[in-house]
């Protein structure tokens, strides 16, 4: 009889441990093979971390261990999930994050094959019929009969209902003349590009970029580049070297709305062996392409965050391409970031990781700057184009702004209609979708919030719903105020939706697409609506954050920053420096073709460093001022951070515990570590759950978060108190 060391699929840090069940079953059990059982009365789903033998019957270990042991209830796999590279990488991303470990295994696993019971409805394998020539002899068919046999035999295999009708194939199945049989159906299929006649020949700064990379000695290179000087046509020239030493390639973009022209331009270059792993693929697809993955028929992987676990053996090169965007990093358990684990990776492989970016985020561009990563570096956009010129439009002066508008300034209006004229397009940057930032009473001054998590509801006018941003509740647009009974509801802010409705009424003739999260939620329009604007469908892109970075449309001559400083105000120590990468990244959109492009970015802080140096794509002189400030605020890359999330019904319990555990951290390390807290965090209550939340800075986080795992996975689940850690946090 085996015992079966089990993780169960509820990835809460208190049952971030393995429990015993016993299998008598037929088959072996090995570790890393799922199971269901029975779980407090429940059947859920469990991982197999681990297998031994026993020869005492079931009473016997039972009373040996002092606690009723259990069967499993069903084996679901055969096999493991996991390689054993990826296996090992589980546990080391569990371990570096302070994670349970089965919140690790949810993340890297497709919805099918995740350790939970929805994989057990998930798609499975899809296969079709099809049927191959056994005998070309036509004797005694008749003639419809010998037209599905000679179609058959032309193409030597075929889709059985390609073949003619049912009967037609039944009779030359019964007759010998053909094989039916069952081949795996692709769900998914990357659209065939027209192969690359001959590659681009690298400028002279492109070469001895790559060259830096290939000779590095190091496994970690940052490549830094000015917007459009060229970093992709690099990814694709040192991937083609890494493909001729029979090595693989993972690509790593930070939006879904970067993946369709990442593809293009590997499948152009390398036809054929390029596989995708990213979020808006079905279930089904996703499931298809990672077993595809898997059996080793795809040698370069291109997608999003979730892609860096795709199983992909022998990697020789992983590429994050904007490395700096925030979406890299999981806002939820287990907190990873895609670079660091990229980098766990390519140390088991002995792999190089690429970070390229224009702006680089301060930890890495430190890390450069200390000799850990290597440096390569494009100062120049290819052809030695110029940068497009750039203008910042005060927005506290009203006499500037269009008249009844608090939008948009006359100069913006008038830059708009001269593209427009010249049949060029223009790009419009507000990183805040919807209508109307939020919906208040005029009597009453009552503000419409989320009941679960008590964020402002924003006002949608596609569809007349107020909607939550944070956690996704939903409630109809009211007719009357709900506190006081007023009709005086007021819509108050702009989102992208609402400057789509301004500009047509100032330009009635100009076609205008949008892209943000909203649009998003509809499968592959982000695509179909970046492919429109590249064709020159639309005059003018509206969108959020997803449409400034990575893109390159020549036709475009002017990006116009609605409200730039809109992240400023945000409760995050990079706020500065998230305002100051967007901004460069937008105005980077702009001039990429023959035409030389401009940039006007609206303010009301138009003298803020981040404004003032994004306009002038100043990293450097940004760099140095921001890394001043970190030193003071002793914020990274100075100091590493944990955060620790404590939630509970009991609002003063979640404080009590929070103090409890500083007290405990503070008593054990004194100075070697500052804890603030415990804060009340922006969202306050979930649902019936209070939130509090607690930072820890320190310089020796080798000494730390052992200590605090102990100490967190100890009290987690006492009391109705759950805890969640998240290292390297990008928000406090």
């Amino acid at each position: 009889m085996q015992v079966l060391s089990v993780l169960i699929q509820h990835s809460k840090t208190s049952l971030d441990r393995s429990f015993s069940y016993l299998y008598d079953g037929p088959c072996k059990v090995k570790p890393g093979c799922r199971v269901v059982v029975d779980f407090h009365h429940q059947l859920i789903m469990g991982y197999v971390d681990a297998v031994s033998e026993t020869t005492l019957s079931r009473e016997e270990f039972s009373r040996l261990n002092g606690f009723e042991t259990h069967y499993i209830a069903s084996l679901v796999d055969q096999e493991p999930l996991l390689n054993p590279e990826l296996e090992q990488l589980c546990a080391e991303v569990a371990d570096y994050y302070l994670a349970p470990k089965i919140s690790v295994l949810q993340a890297m696993l497709p919805p099918s094959l995740k350790p939970s019971v929805s994989s057990l409805h998930g798609p499975k394998i899809a296969y079709e019929d099809w049927v191959e020539i056994l005998d070309e002899d036509e004797e005694g068919l008749t003639d419809k009969q010998k037209e599905a046999l000679r179609l058959v035999a032309a193409n030597k295999t075929c889709l059985k209902k390609e073949a003619g009708t049912p009967a037609i194939v039944s009779a030359l199945f019964r007759k010998g003349k053909i094989r039916i049989f069952k081949k795996e159906k692709a769900r998914f299929i990357i659209p065939e590009y027209e192969k690359e006649k001959k590659p681009r020949e690298l400028t002279l700064a492109q070469m001895k970029a790559t060259k830096t990379i290939l000779q590095s000695v190091k496994n970690v290179i940052l490549l830094q580049g000015v917007t459009g000087s060229g970093k992709t046509e690099v990814y694709l020239k040192l991937s083609e070297e890494y493909l001729s030493q029979g090595k693989n390639i993972l690509m790593l973009v930070p939006e879904i709305s970067l993946t369709p022209i990442m593809v293009e331009y590997f499948s152009r270059r390398f036809e054929g062996n390029v596989a995708i792993l990213h979020s808006e693929l079905t279930p089904a697809e996703k499931y298809d392409e990672y077993r595809r993955i898997a059996r080793g028929e795809a040698r370069v992987v291109v997608g999003a965050r979730s892609a860096v676990f795709a199983p992909l053996e022998n990697i020789g090169l992983i590429i994050l391409d904007e490395e700096h965007v925030e979406s890299y990093k999981q806002d939820g358990l287990p907190y990873y970031h895609a670079r660091e684990v990229a980098i766990m990776r390519a140390a088991h492989f002995g792999a190089k990781v690429v970070l390229g970016s224009a702006t680089p985020s301060f930890e890495t561009k430190a890390r450069a700057m200390r000799g850990v990563y290597d440096y390569a570096e494009l100062s120049e956009r290819i052809n030695r184009r110029p940068l497009p010129n750039t203008h910042i439009i005060d927005l506290r002066n009203r006499a500037i702004m269009m008249p009844n508008d608090r939008v948009f300034s006359k100069t913006l209006i008038e830059a708009i209609k001269k593209r427009l004229d010249a049949k060029e397009q223009v790009i419009l940057l507000l990183n805040r979708r919807g209508y109307s930032s939020y919906v208040t009473c005029a009597d009453c001054g009552h503000i419409l919030t989320c009941p679960n998590c008590h964020a402002n509801l924003t006002y949608h006018r596609e569809d007349e719903l107020l909607k939550c941003h944070h956690c996704g509740y939903v409630e109809t647009y009211p007719e009357t105020c709900p506190e006081c009974g007023s009709a005086k509801i007021m819509r108050v802010g702009f989102g992208t939706e609402r400057i789509v409705k301004v500009l047509q009424e100032y330009l009635p003739s100009a076609r205008i697409g949008r892209l943000d999260g909203d649009v998003g939620k509809v499968r592959k329009k982000v695509a179909s609506t970046l492919a429109e604007f590249r064709n020159q469908e639309y005059d003018i892109l509206v969108g959020t954050q997803m449409i400034a970075k990575g893109h390159d449309f020549p036709n475009v001559t002017l990006v116009g920053l609605v409200l730039a400083d809109i992240g400023l105000s945000l409760p995050s120590f990079r706020a500065t420096e998230s305002t100051f990468e967007l901004i460069t990244q937008a105005v980077g959109r702009s001039g990429r073709g023959e035409k030389v492009g401009d940039a006007l970015i609206q303010s009301y802080n138009p003298f803020h460093y981040a404004v003032t140096l994004g306009a002038k794509q100043d990293y450097e002189r940004f760099y140095a001022r921001e890394m001043q400030q970190r030193k003071l605020t002793k914020f990274p890359p100075y100091y590493f951070l944990v955060a620790l999330h404590f939630s509970s019904k009991d609002e003063q319990r979640c404080i009590r515990v929070a103090v409890e555990i500083k007290e405990s951290l503070e008593a054990r390390f004194g100075e070697e570590i500052l804890c603030l807290g415990p804060v009340v965090p922006y969202y306050a209550i979930v649902g019936d759950r209070h939130k509090r939340c607690l930072l820890i800075k320190t310089k020796t986080p080798t000494k730390v978060k052992p200590f605090l795992g102990s100490l967190v996975r100890a009290v987690s689940g006492k009391g109705g108190i759950d805890i969640e850690c998240d290292v390297d946090p990008l928000d406090y």
